[in-house]
Parts: structure tokens; sequence; C-alpha cells
């Protein structure tokens, strides 16, 4: 596939239901060193997630039943979000790890909600048995086409904007983000791929050879727990050499009061990931790399807004 071709028409169909988010140059968070940051925590339902849906819902027929999705919170809010902007019908299926903000923000966008038992895996049961039962069309996380080219409009958006860095520092769950970025930037630019210790399923797949199934647990599970990588994202991470680092729940937890505390950007754990990487060393960039970090998720539990 021509991922560069894939999301720049992914840009344009998208483009006027999305907001083009912000970017920080920060003097170094305390690290010595600056730090560039996309801010996509600030996108319509609070994740890049809404890229995604979007593309995926404009660039193919929805049939009469409708949409279905599975998600850990994240994806489910924006598949809600998109259907009810375009006026089709959705069902969601999340597990109760989501936690209450994420499945009340869907509940908000008028999607059919269903909370499952157990994590993303079962919900993704559930959302497949729909599928099969009514013919409603999947609109999968992470592990399609046209959701990675959505998630890829988040870097050419960002070198749009005059992205001025050697290495992006990206969180990984399902994969969908970062091989939206491996796709569009096609080795220009070095992409670490940040994953917590209690849910790394790009690691486990780098280590075996091939994408294998992982336990998941810890504090942004309910956004990076995917049980397994996807495909696309494998794939991608093999053809481009990606280096894959791990972060503790406590340098997630830091890094998310770093970015409140010395820039007021309160984001969920999962949009913290990638910071944590350079706050805890975990990545140590070279004297003069010039580095920067998606910040990717601001949906916080509990709600500050109740």
């Amino acid at each position: 596939m021509n991922w560069t071709e894939t999301i720049s028409a992914a840009s344009a169909r998208i483009e006027r239901h999305v907001r083009r988010t912000p970017i920080l140059q920060d003097g170094g968070l305390g690290l010595g060193y600056p730090v560039a940051l996309k801010l996509e925590h600030m996108q319509h339902t609070g994740s890049f997630k809404a890229r995604g849906a979007f593309n995926t819902l404009l660039s193919q027929p929805v049939p009469e039943a409708g949409l279905v999705a599975a998600s850990g919170g994240n994806h489910g809010a924006a598949v809600a979000y998109a259907a009810q902007a375009l006026g089709h019908r959705a069902k969601v299926f999340v597990p109760e790890m989501a936690g209450p903000a994420k499945i009340a923000l869907i509940e908000r966008s008028g999607a059919d909600l269903e909370v499952v038992e157990g994590a993303y895996a079962n919900a993704l049961q559930g959302a497949r048995a729909y599928e099969a039962d009514t013919g409603a069309m999947q609109v999968h996380a992470y592990d399609a086409a046209a959701t990675v080219a959505g998630q890829g409009t988040v870097m050419a958006e960002w070198e749009n904007q005059g992205l001025d860095a050697d290495t992006v520092l990206i969180a990984v769950g399902g994969g969908g983000l970062i091989a939206g970025a491996l796709g569009w930037l096609q080795g220009r630019r070095k992409v670490v791929a940040v994953e917590p210790v209690t849910c790394a399923a790009l690691h486990a797949a780098s280590q075996a050879g091939q994408p294998v199934d992982v336990e998941v647990s810890g504090v942004a599970a309910n956004a990076l727990g995917a049980r397994r990588i996807g495909d696309i994202c494998y794939d991608l991470a093999c053809g481009s050499g990606i280096e894959t680092v791990l972060v503790e729940d406590a340098a997630i937890t830091e890094a998310q009061a770093v970015l409140w505390r010395d820039l007021r950007q309160w984001v969920e754990p999962a949009g913290a990931a990638a910071l944590a990487a350079l706050i805890s060393g975990a990545y140590q960039p070279a004297p003069d790399e010039r580095v920067a970090v998606l910040v990717c998720g601001g949906n916080v539990a509990p709600d500050p807004l109740g």
C-alpha cells in the first residue's frame, strides 16, 4: 500500500470534521533539553481516535444496520461522535475497565452502549458477534487500513505545522496511531514506541518475531491495553526497525503530574505515556537530538467535572 497517498487522501477527506490540534514548544519540562509536544488530547472526544473514525465512515458505504465498534473507551467515543455527526446508528462495546468517564462520554455521544466484563478483547468478541448477527459495519480500533490512515493524518498535520524533530515518541496500544505515523514518515524521522511494562504488545511481538497475546493491566490499560498488536502495525514496525521502550506505571503518573504542574495540560495515563519515557530515562536522547512527544489522550478518570 502507498501509505503516503492513502494518508494524504484521508487528510483531505476528514479535514472539515476534525480539529487541527495545537503544538507546543517547551523549554524542557526540567529535562535540560527542549521538547515539542502535539496536543492531540484536544481533538474531538479527547483523543486522536476521531480521525480514524471519520476516515472509515467517509471512505466506504455504511450499511442500514449502522456501525459497531469495540473499544477501551476512546475509540468508542470517537465512533459514536462520528456516527452522530454523519447521521448513522452506532453500537459500542466497552469493557468495565474503560471507567466511568469514558463510558459517560460514549453515552453522551448517542451510541447504543454495552458494557461487558473483562478487557478490550472481550468487547471485541461482543462486537464481532453483533456484526455477524446484524450486518453492521465493524470499525476496528487499530488494525484496519482506514483507521490507520486516519490516525496517520496526525503526523501529516504535525509536519505541515513545522515539526522540527529528529525523533518522535508515541505511545502504543494496538498500534493504529504509531502505524499511521510510520506509514506517513517513511523513515524520514526516528519513531520510538513507548509502552507500559504491564501491556506491551508491540515489544512482546518484537521479542517473539510475530504478534502474540499478552496480559494487560496497569494505569493505562483502558487505552493501551490491547492483548495483541495489530498486524498492520507489526508489519510497518518490522519494516522500519522501530525502537521500543517500556515505562513503569509510576513514570506514567509522574508524567501526568508534570504535564499538569508545568503546562496545565490534564491528560489521561495513555496521553502521558510517551513523555514518561523521557522523564524516567527509559529513552535518553543523544546530545543535540531534537525530540518530540505526541500527547494522545485526555479522558481522565474521574472526570474533574463529574
